[in-house]
C-alpha cells in the first residue's frame, strides 16, 4: 500500500532524535556513581512492603529475596520500572526452589557466595553494597557461574514478556492484529 507522504506522515508517530541524559549516564560521567549518590535502600520496593517481599520468598526467606531484586535491577537496570516488577520477576525462583531440591541448593550457594564476595571485598552483603557499579563489579566475576545464568535467563522473561512493561520500554506489542508495522512506526528507528 503507498501512501503519499502527506497521508504516510499522518500515519507515523514522532521520534525524539535527542537521547535524553539519564541518571546513570550523568552519574557514569560526573563520577557521582563511585561515591555511591545513586544509593536506593533495598527494602525500599516500590509499592511493595518488606512482608511482600517476605510472602513472596517463603522458602527462600525475605533477605534472598531483596538480594534477588537488587541483583535484578543491577543486571538489567530500568530506572523507569518499579521494583515490585523485578519482585514479580525473581518470586518465581522461590517456588520452583519448593518442588526442586537442585534448584534450591543452588540458589542458596548461589546468593551465599555472593554475599562472601561482597563481604570480602566490602565488608558487607551483597544487597548492602550502596553504589551499583561496585554490585555490578561483584556480579561480573559471578556472570559465568550457573547460580546467575539461572537467575538471569529468569529474568529474561520475566521482565521482557511482561506487557504491563512494554509500553515503559517504548515496545508497542505485537503490530499483525493492527496492520502490521509498515504502517505504525516502520520507519520510526533511528540507527539505520
Amino acid at each position: 500500500m503507498n501512501h503519499s507522504p502527506k497521508e504516510a506522515a499522518r500515519h507515523m508517530r514522532v521520534v525524539d532524535k535527542v537521547a535524553p541524559l539519564d541518571r546513570r549516564g550523568f552519574l557514569r560521567g560526573s563520577g557521582l556513581g563511585a561515591i555511591g549518590v545513586t544509593v536506593v535502600p533495598v527494602t525500599a520496593l516500590a509499592g511493595r512492603s518488606a512482608s511482600s517481599v517476605e510472602q513472596a520468598f517463603p522458602r527462600l526467606g525475605a533477605a534472598a529475596g531483596r538480594t534477588l531484586v537488587r541483583m535484578a535491577r543491577d543486571i538489567f537496570p530500568h530506572d523507569q520500572v518499579p521494583d515490585k516488577f523485578y519482585l514479580q520477576a525473581v518470586a518465581p525462583h522461590d517456588l520452583a526452589s519448593g518442588q526442586d531440591a537442585a534448584l534450591k541448593k543452588l540458589l542458596v550457594s548461589g546468593l551465599s557466595d555472593l554475599d562472601e564476595r561482597a563481604r570480602a571485598r566490602f565488608g558487607k552483603p551483597y544487597a548492602a553494597v550502596p553504589a551499583e557499579p561496585e554490585r555490578v563489579e561483584l556480579l561480573k566475576t559471578i556472570e559465568t557461574t550457573p547460580f546467575f545464568k539461572a537467575i538471569h535467563g529468569g529474568l529474561v522473561t520475566g521482565l521482557y514478556n511482561n506487557k504491563e512493561l512494554w509500553p515503559l520500554f517504548g515496545y508497542e506489542g505485537s503490530s499483525w492484529q493492527k496492520g502490521g508495522y509498515v504502517d505504525r512506526g516502520f520507519a520510526d528507528i533511528d540507527w539505520l
